[in-house]
């Protein structure tokens, strides 16, 4: 009994230090400060439900913090999305290197940043990384101190944009609604670009389903190899 109750008080550790909020952005220009131009939460869980509109830009049960600040970010650099355990660690305490998953960015278009909500369409993906050669696109992220390199399109229209940078955990994606899904959304104003190109882009919620084959998953009975590569979820790659 003790040995079973070990367990599960780790188990439980392990689930909690999990947790990661996209809490700065680091631009060519600078490293601005914790929740500058990004709706963080004070509160790091995730979301689980791949049809709540909290999907978009966090929400409860983890109510995020609204930002009257936009970020200048030059067409064609690459930005940091920077992940912390919680609004006060450090670059040793990202996330429980125990949990594996994928790491994507998507950007929206929007009129006012500091006010669209982020739900419904508009949205385009422009970086993933999921698994390969053993690594999970967490372990990238982890790994780099929390730095998720995310590289802004040179092709698409300037204006302000929302940039929803997401972490997925899958050690409990072997039942539905298992995976714990980490987002949250930077206001960003991208300058510079001179490019026309209008991505196809989907809805939030909508980008995913709870039966995904990257969603409903057992990575340790059924881990992805060459032969069953894993299958990042969501719309394709947006690219110029």
């Amino acid at each position: 009994m003790h040995f079973i109750h070990s367990l599960l008080t780790l188990s439980l550790a392990n689930t909690a230090s999990a947790h990661t909020i996209f809490c700065q952005l680091k631009t060519s220009q600078q490293t601005y400060a914790v929740s500058y131009g990004i709706r963080t939460p004070s509160y790091d869980g995730p979301q689980t439900d791949v049809n709540s509109a909290n999907l978009a830009c966090n929400g409860p049960p983890n109510p995020t913090t609204p930002s009257n600040k936009v970020i200048d970010v030059a067409a064609g650099n690459t930005v940091s999305a920077i992940w912390r355990h919680t609004l006060q660690s450090g670059s040793n305490d990202v996330m429980d290197p125990g949990h594996k998953g994928p790491v994507m960015a998507y950007l929206k278009k929007v009129s006012n940043a500091t006010q669209d909500s982020g739900v419904g369409s508009g949205w385009f993906k422009i970086q993933e990384s999921g698994f390969t050669n053993g690594i999970w696109g967490t372990d990238i992220v982890i790994n780099s101190g929390g730095n998720q390199q995310i590289r802004i399109p040179d092709c698409i229209e300037p204006g302000q944009y929302l940039l929803r940078a997401e972490m997925i955990a899958l050690h409990g994606a072997r039942s539905v609604n298992g995976a714990q899904l980490y987002m949250e959304c930077a206001q960003i104003n991208i300058k510079g670009s001179k490019g026309t190109k209008k991505p196809a882009t989907s809805s939030i919620p909508g980008i995913y389903k709870s039966n995904d084959p990257g969603l409903l998953i057992d990575i340790y009975n059924n881990p992805p190899t060459n032969s069953n590569p894993y299958r990042i979820p969501g719309p394709a790659l947006f690219t110029c």
